[in-house]
């Protein structure tokens, strides 16, 4: 007879509370949290600090002839170098080793780009489309779910867009400021964030209101010392310079949570001030919607007045999400959550319009597309055509896969279009890239739609 084969007990069980105790230590007070701030912050930084130059700050890697040829410049290998060689004061690229292959700086290759342009095949799309003289494209990427690749969507979208000639502004209203730690930001206060122009916009309208008050013979609202200066703020004082040459970036730090407190008491002070305006109109004052091609907005993970204003200001919506019953079913009142909040505010304006005859507010997006991210096919294929059959056309029919490029790229602070092939090889890096390349795909075609869409109604109306 076999003897019973032992089956060990899960390790729930038999807990001794007196080496619980022992393991427990002692209370944690409030102090403690400042010491696990600390760590992580000198964490960040060594993390962070990988891969820097000596300066401290973060360069862009070089990029190779067949990398160009593939991805970048839409020419033949042999054709890119007779280019070169007949146009010796264009860059010809730098070798690592004697007959190498030419690897080259992005700045570069957007020469390289703009010499094939001027005189290369008409048929060829050498240089992204975007029509003249329409403003820039706003995206919002949101989503109140954590975790389900919002800020690496929209990083990944930004450098997509850079890589394919777009002029790109990155505006990080996170204040955990994820964002800003992949383009390399350096964030002091909240003065260096969105806050001081949504508190011009405030100051502007409480200054007006106060007019109307003194005018009625009623005393005036305080106008403080915060109010005041930012007065004197300017969206191009925000702009930072990245590693990248055509992405810059209004940073994010933790202070800026601080709006989501001071604007609703903005709102009591003035219930008037149309705070979801705050960000579309002090970009669009300040000419920061002529001087670039596509502005990626990254929201909090959470329907606060930070996120309403950059829905506000927003063209096209994105909203990541995975491939799971909760992210799918907390994305769904994600949703509500909009419909609610913006329903709400369209329906106490206008019933002021109406009183006053005037015209009523009516929010509108381009486009809204949900995007599936970290999709794995061989898990989640059922479920992601559930989603699609009840989301139809709103849930994009692109899945972004999770690839070990991914996780390695993030690894290393950095996204997979700073990866170096190299370090994997050729065909690894090619499939990693795709499911980005896709993403991005899909996203300029809504781009370009809805600038066709702008274009056709400008000319109407002419």
């Amino acid at each position: 007879m076999k003897p019973e084969s032992k089956t060990e007990l899960p390790p729930y069980f038999n807990i001794d509370p007196d080496a619980a105790l022992s393991a427990l230590g002692g209370p944690f007070e409030t102090g403690g949290f400042a010491a696990i701030s600390r760590a992580c912050e000198a964490g960040r930084a060594d993390l962070a600090g990988r891969g820097l130059e000596e300066n401290g700050g973060r360069s862009l890697r070089l990029f190779s002839t067949w990398e160009i040829t593939r991805y970048l410049i839409p020419v033949a290998v042999g054709h890119f170098r007779r280019v070169l060689k007949q146009n010796p004061e264009l860059p010809q690229g730098r070798s690592e080793t004697e007959g190498g292959a030419k690897w080259f700086t992005f700045e570069e290759v957007l020469r390289l780009r703009a010499h094939f342009a001027a005189g290369g095949s008409k048929t060829k799309n050498y240089l992204p489309w975007r029509p003249e003289g329409l403003p820039a494209k706003m995206v919002a990427v949101a989503n109140f779910k954590g975790g389900v690749g919002k800020t690496s969507t929209c990083a990944h979208l930004a450098m997509s867009a850079a890589l394919d000639g777009y002029k790109v502004l990155v505006i990080d209203l996170d204040s955990q400021g994820s964002m800003t730690s992949i383009f390399g930001g350096k964030v002091e206060d909240e003065w260096q964030t969105v806050f001081p122009l949504l508190a011009r916009h405030y100051a502007r309208h409480l200054r007006g209101e106060n007019q109307r008050r003194m005018d009625r013979g009623e005393a005036p609202l305080p106008l403080d010392e915060t109010l005041t200066e930012a007065l004197e703020a300017r969206a191009p004082d925000l702009v930072q310079k990245t590693h990248w040459p055509n992405i810059d970036l209004i940073g994010a730090q933790l202070n800026l949570y601080w709006a989501e407190f001071q604007i609703p008491v903005w709102r009591m002070q003035a219930r008037g001030w149309k705070l979801w305006d705050a960000l579309t109109e002090s970009l669009e004052e300040d000419g920061l919607l002529d001087q670039y091609d596509v502005i990626f907005l990254d929201t909090p993970p959470a329907l606060g007045y930070l996120t309403i204003n950059g829905l506000a200001a927003a063209d096209i919506l994105l909203v990541p999400l995975g491939a799971s019953f909760l992210e799918f079913d907390s994305t769904g009142r994600f949703f509500d959550m909009l419909h609610s909040t913006f329903s709400s505010i369209e329906e106490a304006e206008n019933m002021a319009a109406r009183a006053l005859g005037r015209d009523g507010l009516s929010f509108q997006w381009d486009a809204v597309r949900a995007v599936i991210t970290r999709y794995d096919g061989t898990q989640q294929a059922e479920l992601a055509a559930l989603m699609q059959a009840y989301l139809g056309p709103v849930l994009s029919p692109h899945r972004q896969d999770f690839t070990a490029l991914i996780g390695q790229a993030g690894e290393q602070v950095r996204g997979i279009y700073e990866a170096d092939y190299r370090d994997f090889n050729r065909e690894t890096y090619a499939r990693g890239r795709e499911t980005f390349d896709a993403t991005y795909a899909a996203l300029k075609q809504l781009l370009l739609g809805s600038w066709r869409r702008d274009e056709q109604a400008l000319r109407a109306a002419e």
